[in-house]
């Protein structure tokens, strides 16, 4: 099954002084199948975080048709569907590991309370961070924050999960890491769509 298309999107901005309109995507067109990895590669600039913000409708396109499970555009029942960790996350510092993912669990309507408890569990387990969660967040390290966004943009058991940049500023070990949990959630059905720079 297709959980997103994406056919001939392009994307405009107004550069510099002038308001000069640069063409950022120039007819983008991809297809994501259900349980697969893919990986969309490019240089910094090229236009990777556009197309997911285009994507997600944090920025809207000139031109073009996306498609999520079969369906136009970004629908509710949709956005319940998706998981998302951007390139750059805000996160509160002063929770801990778990009440951060309480807090997204709870804001995703998807669990009761018992159900919540035992999800949180299993997904700090995932991410290999069960020791690290009454820790504040502002105490872990840059690998240990990529992890638990990870874990956020999981939590809900999302069917398409959209990663950008997820590899940056990891050292190998890091990276290793995030590369098994994606094989990982890949393997028991899940679509993983992140973008790199990184080959």
């Amino acid at each position: 099954m297709k959980v997103l298309q994406v056919h001939d999107l392009k994307k405009s901005f107004k550069l510099g002084v002038f308001r000069k309109t640069a063409p950022i995507l120039k007819g983008v067109s991809f297809e994501i199948e259900q349980g697969t990895v893919t990986g969309f590669l490019g240089a910094n600039g090229a236009g990777k975080t556009t197309t997911i913000k285009c994507m997600l409708e944090l920025v809207f396109p000139d031109s073009g048709k996306i498609y999520f499970f079969g369906k136009e555009g970004l629908s509710v029942e949709a956005r319940h569907k998706i998981g998302f960790l951007p390139e750059n996350p805000y996160f509160y510092e002063y929770l801990t590991g778990y009440e951060f993912l309480r807090f997204y669990g709870m804001l995703s309507g998807k669990f009761k309370r018992g159900d919540l408890e035992r999800r949180i569990t299993e997904i700090l387990e995932r991410v290999r961070l069960v020791s690290a969660k009454d820790k504040a967040l502002r105490n872990y390290s840059k690998g240990m924050l990529q992890r638990i966004g990870l874990a956020q943009a999981l939590i809900h058991r999302p069917e398409l999960v959209v990663l950008d940049e997820p590899m940056s500023g990891l050292d190998p070990d890091g990276r290793f890491e995030v590369q098994q949990i994606i094989r990982e959630i890949a393997s028991e059905g899940t679509a993983v769509f992140f973008s790199s720079h990184v080959l």
